[in-house]
């Protein structure tokens, strides 16, 4: 008599058929895991914003505006002019090392003049040693100084001697219009100065552009950030941002779910039995 086989297709196992399918789809099995990693990805980003502080990347602050600064060399001009981008802008007073020099204009009421204590140090490019007593004058692009536009803005740095404040701090004088510069958390206002010292006028340009010729006095700044100066995010929008980003990820878990669902619904190929039920075998496809 021939045994007679069943098929046992109704019945559904989806540990082996999860296995079957992690054996023989690996496409399948990456673009999950590739899914389920975003997923953990979105959901910690989510939990981390909802219990930190985060910078305001849409916000100029001012040690963005100090890096770019510290990110030029200054180099004076032996004939005393100004720098060779801009001419001076027609501002109608300019702090140059401690003297207010007035023009026969008025100061437009868009121009913003502050004064403000930094932690900038200067060092010469020729020996690297940290100055003192020295005050540089300039006028820069404001993209150079990594705000939007391309107006004038006069920049005037004296730095101190050691026992005004050490030579880690420089008193920052900036004329500038007022819708480019960043609109709040001030450093400081400089303290009052002790004497005044003549001023460099000077020229920037980026550290890795050029080297500056024998005859130049150059020198490159040092800026040390300061966190109270960063702008940060409101909770209002810390908590919009961590709210989004963990309705993506459960989405993604999701989509991870119904993938397993799917998978585990799979049959990779028919098993027969036969009729005592002991030894497993494949039909084969084509006879032979």
């Amino acid at each position: 008599m021939i045994p007679q086989a069943r098929c046992v297709m109704g019945s559904w196992q989806p540990v082996a058929n999860l296995r079957d399918y992690v054996s023989q789809h690996p496409p399948g099995v990456t673009f999950f895991l590739c899914v389920l990693s975003l997923a953990l990805t979105f959901l910690s980003l989510g939990s981390y914003t909802h219990t930190h502080r985060l910078p305001n990347p849409d916000t100029q602050d001012w040690n963005h505006f100090l890096s770019s600064l510290a990110n030029l060399q200054l180099c004076a001009r032996a004939n005393g002019t100004a720098m060779e981008t801009v001419s001076s802008p027609p501002f109608g007073k300019e702090e140059v090392c401690g003297t207010v020099l007035l023009n026969s204009t008025q100061s437009p009421p868009s121009i913003t003049h502050l004064s403000l204590w930094v932690p900038l140090a200067v060092m010469d490019s020729s020996d690297s040693q940290s100055l003192s007593d020295l005050c540089l004058h300039g006028t820069l692009l404001a993209s150079q100084l990594g705000l939007t536009g391309n107006e004038a803005v006069n920049v005037t740095l004296m730095f101190s001697s050691p026992s005004v404040g050490g030579n880690s701090h420089a008193c920052l004088s900036v004329s500038a219009p007022t819708h480019i510069l960043p609109p709040a958390l001030l450093p400081p206002v400089c303290p009052a100065n002790e004497g005044t010292s003549s001023p460099v006028r000077a020229f920037a340009m980026e550290i890795s552009s050029q080297k500056p010729s024998a005859s130049q006095s150059c020198y490159s700044l040092q800026y040390t950030p300061d966190p109270t100066l960063t702008a940060m995010l409101t909770q209002k929008e810390l908590g919009l941002a961590s709210r989004h980003l963990i309705q993506v990820s459960v989405c993604l878990l999701g989509v991870c779910v119904l993938l397993c669902f799917s998978a585990s619904l799979t049959h990779s190929h028919v098993r027969r039995y036969h009729s005592n039920g002991l030894e497993l075998q494949r039909e084969p496809l084509i006879d032979s």
